[in-house]
């Protein structure tokens, strides 16, 4: 079974997750071989799936989890929170 790592990560306070920042998300994503899933509350999506992403909805200010299970997944949570942190809108 391959390692997991977890981490949260909060939108900025002036930029949702929509099209385009959501894309820079699932670009950093794809980057990474583990397989790597964001949540917001009780909804989780593939972060390698653009409309996944888009369909959590996620506003301004909100608290995202991050998981990814694999080799390279303590790097990827961490790339995806440093992502995040520095979305403009």
């Amino acid at each position: 079974m391959p390692p997991s790592s977890e981490t949260t990560a909060t939108l900025p306070p002036d930029v949702d997750l929509h099209a385009r920042p959501a894309a820079r998300f699932v670009r950093t994503a794809l980057g990474f071989r583990s397989t790597i899933a964001v949540a917001v509350g009780d909804r989780e999506a593939d972060a390698k799936s653009l409309l996944s992403v888009l369909a959590l909805g996620a506003k301004a200010g909100t608290t995202l989890r991050l998981r990814a299970d694999g080799d390279d997944g303590p790097v990827a949570v961490e790339a995806l929170g440093r992502c995040l942190a520095g979305l403009t809108d």
